[in-house]
């Protein structure tokens, strides 16, 4: 029981830029350069959520791992 539960535990990942945005999702580059389109449903308040600003994404740790992103425990 405790592992579906942490699935949905927020993760962060540092260093990632806002490279644009549509109403429901951004695309976001991460440090190493990959870009995942990301649903604003799923991002947390404090996440970077302006067009080229960048700092840190806090996502579910599902998401975190279907999109193969290199996350930090919150």
């Amino acid at each position: 029981m405790a592992e579906s539960s942490s699935k949905y535990e927020k993760v962060a990942i540092h260093d990632v830029t806002l490279m644009r945005s549509t109403d429901k999702a951004g695309l976001y580059k991460t440090a190493d350069g990959d870009e995942h389109w990301i649903p604003f449903s799923q991002i947390s308040d404090d996440s970077v959520d302006r067009d080229g600003d960048t700092g840190t994404l806090r996502i579910p740790r599902w998401l975190a791992d279907e999109k193969g992103l290199d996350a930090e425990e919150e």
